[in-house]
């Protein structure tokens, strides 16, 4: 749990942050809060991009369910990050971004646009994903829809799976309200009547355990499980069953509600000697930290609503009343438990190398670009195998942000220790819901012998890099993968990535000196082609976009092209605003926030902004440059974000070969401004539209296009 040392160094924190960021504007027209959408307004509208997938019939109808999920999930996320940073900067009464928009006046607004969010999911499922469903003999049963027999069935087994496990609790001044995990199932029973002690009964609170299953299949009926799948939600459960608990006294009424505490996880890293104690200290509380939302049934009295609120100390803007199950989101779990094909997108195999069984001959032919998840991820797990086989690799460093609970690399490293390599690891224990796992992952690797560096004090390690040194002959040669990824194998085949792998010399020798700055703390570095944040990425990209208006301006064509997860960074935004004053012409697929405003009449005419939304998560991070002729192409494992650019590790690098740099350029960027199918283009007003074939052109999708080349 934070500590009163933890908590007056955040808020001395937050009182710098609001000196600095109130001093004085210049007078600069581009720093007009008008030219500017808020990031979290621009988060919540991403999501209702992802429930259009799941509105959209032609989307196979339990990839559709999984879209609602997604929707549900991303929401989720966002109040226990993003609403709780806005509770913050209220708390502190720090300043509004560039926007302009007051954290008060904001926090307000996310309301509403997030209870629109909501009406539209539960209208989705119920009006047509669930009645969809039914018609393909998948039903999600509401209690008036139980036969006699599933009654029956159900009752028993509420007495022998579930209230078994139940702990309900009385409230009075002997049992004050009990303490509410993050994300958790409960009931509130209003009771009527004296219990076993002669107290009069007013209000309970069940808890759901999370070893009990959000989910139940019902048995099949009449040898018809073929054909049909039944399935109750828990919470319907308990509401039906839940008067058992109280025998003797009646319910009036059991109203489920969900409350979603903010989440990001604070150590003061300048206070703490071990951060991996510290952070293990955190995360025995992240369950318990401050509320900000409570979802509670629509029906439940006013009186008790109020009575939530106040015990959760939230204010009535952080209320969502719910027609249904509050934990939408659980329904996923039908997505697996029914084998459907012919409701899912159709399986694909990724392509493969035939020479992946020598990947390191392989590099040593040219570079290797691979693009996730359309090639398999297998050449980047065999390049790390090979290399803790092979008795002339002599060292092995990677950076590792997200893995994955069971990972083929971290068993990798491990093996390649244990034969005596030198094998060091940049840890990121502050990934975001990963700190547990990243925690238990530096555990194992140093038990194994493996250097774990837990990267730099202030800056998360978000880089993605492996360096492979191998004597070759009587030198040594550096064998690199650099990513936009995450070293994670299941996520490999549900986003889209850029890998380079290359035995460049140069590259090899920028890799290098970035390991040898996280793990020694040298100086600030030279690099000869990577950029690197939060030394020269930010000004890279900078320069680069203040070339491209110089071209602009001297008659000569201006281009750029970008791709990325989410774009804030103020200066940023004014160079690009500033390049299209000149006349450089530019387009970003932006897949979620988005501050940047087009269409705005004489200072973003030339902007093009779209978000694309499709079977797998658009997750690269492509710039390109014009530069007159001679375009320069990076991959990144950064946003145009302040925190990427200025308060992480990062790094963008070059595509070097003319090959690899044209198949990024089209299939990572072409392809994604041809898309007329899950594009979504930025409007002037803010709003999205999505993107529809004009007047004799075929439809196209990116995505389906790359996946179609596979059986080219």
């Amino acid at each position: 749990m934070t500590t009163p040392k933890t908590t007056k160094s955040r808020t001395a924190k937050a009182a710098t942050a609001k000196r600095a960021t109130s001093a004085p504007a210049q007078a600069n027209p581009l720093r007009d809060p008008a030219l500017y959408a808020n990031r979290e307004l621009s988060q919540l509208d991403f999501n209702f991009r992802v429930l259009a997938q799941a509105q959209d019939p032609s989307v196979p109808l339990l990839e559709r369910l999984r879209f609602l999920c997604i929707s549900c999930t991303n929401l989720d996320e966002f109040f226990e990050i993003r609403g709780g940073s806005v509770r913050h900067a209220i708390e502190f009464g720090l300043p509004p971004a560039a926007d302009g928009l007051a954290p008060g006046v904001l926090i307000n607004r996310i309301h509403d646009r997030a209870a629109d969010l909501v009406q539209a999911q539960y209208r989705c499922f119920y009006e047509e994903l669930r009645p969809a469903l039914a018609d393909e003999g998948i039903r999600l049963l509401q209690r008036e829809q139980w036969s006699a027999e599933q009654t029956r069935w159900l009752r028993d087994y509420f007495r022998d799976e579930i209230m078994p496990v139940l702990s309900p609790l009385g409230l009075d001044p002997a049992h004050p309200f009990p303490k509410i995990l993050n994300k958790s199932l409960n009931v509130v029973v209003l009771l009527e009547g004296k219990d076993a002690f002669g107290r009069e009964g007013h209000m309970a609170i069940v808890r759901a355990p999370r070893s009990l299953p959000r989910i139940i299949r019902l048995p099949d009926q009449d040898g018809d499980g073929d054909r049909f799948h039944d399935f109750v939600f828990l919470s319907s459960v308990l509401s039906a069953f839940v008067h058992e608990l109280f025998p003797g006294m009646k319910v009036n009424g059991a109203h489920q509600f969900r409350v979603t505490r903010n989440s990001e996880l604070i150590v003061d890293e300048d206070d703490v000697d071990n951060l991996a104690l510290a952070l293990r200290d955190e995360l025995l509380g992240r369950g318990y930290l401050r509320a900000v939302r409570l979802e509670i049934d629509e029906r439940c009295p006013q009186d008790i609503v109020d009575s939530l609120l106040a015990n959760f100390d939230l204010p009535a803007n952080a209320v969502y009343k719910i027609n249904g199950p509050v934990n939408l989101n659980r329904v996923v779990q039908v997505y697996d438990l029914v084998q459907r094909p012919d409701l899912k997108f159709p399986a694909f195999q990724p392509r493969i190398p035939r020479e992946v069984d020598a990947m390191f001959d392989l590099i040593q032919q040219g570079d290797v670009l691979l693009h996730h998840p359309f090639d398999a991820f297998t050449p980047v797990l065999e390049l790390i195998r090979q290399a803790a086989e092979d008795p002339n690799v002599l060292a092995i460093k990677q950076t590792l942000y997200r893995t994955g609970k069971e990972s083929a690399i971290v068993d990798s490293l491990i093996q390649a220790a244990r034969k005596g390599k030198d094998v060091t690891v940049v840890v990121e224990l502050r990934a975001r819901f990963d700190e547990e796992a990243n925690l238990g992952l530096a555990d194992r690797l140093q038990d194994a012998g493996v250097q774990v560096v837990y990267g730099v004090v202030g800056y998360k390690t978000h880089a993605k890099m492996l360096l492979i040194v191998r004597r070759e002959g009587k030198s040594l040669r550096r064998y690199v993968h650099l990513g936009t990824g995450n070293y994670h194998s299941g996520t490999a085949r549900a986003y889209t990535d850029f890998s380079l792998m290359t035995a460049n010399p140069d590259i090899g020798h920028d890799v290098h000196l970035i390991f040898q700055q996280l793990s020694g703390l040298a100086a600030p570095l030279t690099l000869k082609h990577l950029l690197q944040s939060p030394f020269t990425l930010h000004q890279g990209v900078l320069d680069r976009i203040e070339r491209e208006t110089a071209h602009a301006r001297d008659g000569r064509p201006g281009r750029i092209v970008a791709k990325m997860n989410a774009l804030n960074e103020p200066q940023v935004m004014r160079a690009l605003y500033e390049a299209s004053q000149a006349g450089v012409q530019i387009d970003l697929v932006v897949r979620g926030a988005c501050t940047l405003r087009t269409g705005i009449p004489g200072i973003s005419d030339n902007i093009r902004v779209r978000s694309v939304v499709g079977r797998f998560l658009e997750h690269h991070r492509i710039w390109w440059f014009g530069n007159d002729g001679t375009p320069d192409l990076y991959c990144s494992s950064a946003d145009w974000l302040e925190r990427n650019l200025l308060r992480r590790v990062e790094t963008a690098f070059p595509v070097l070969d003319a090959d690899c740099a044209q198949r990024v350029h089209r299939e990572g960027l072409l392809n994604y401004l041809a898309d007329n199918q899950n594009a979504w283009d930025l409007q002037a007003d803010g709003s999205y539209a999505k993107a529809v074939p004009g007047e004799g052109e075929a439809a196209f999708s990116a995505q389906l296009s790359l996946l179609d080349d596979l059986y080219a």
